[in-house]
């Protein structure tokens, strides 16, 4: 991996919608990661559910 910002790979965080770049520590995993953050990973479900309307 290269150490210049602009030459890391990125993906795009499907909960915020905001781009993210590749981390160090998802070296091993970063075909896995599919969030930016905690925040987003937690709130996947809460995003799910808001989609499906009642009825």
């Amino acid at each position: 991996m290269s150490s210049r910002p602009r030459d890391r790979p990125t993906k795009v965080c499907p909960v915020c919608g905001r781009p993210f770049q590749w981390r160090k520590k998802w070296k091993d995993v970063w075909e896995d990661v599919r969030y930016c953050s905690e925040r987003c990973r937690r709130q996947r479900n809460r995003m799910a559910r808001e989609d499906v309307s009642p009825g």
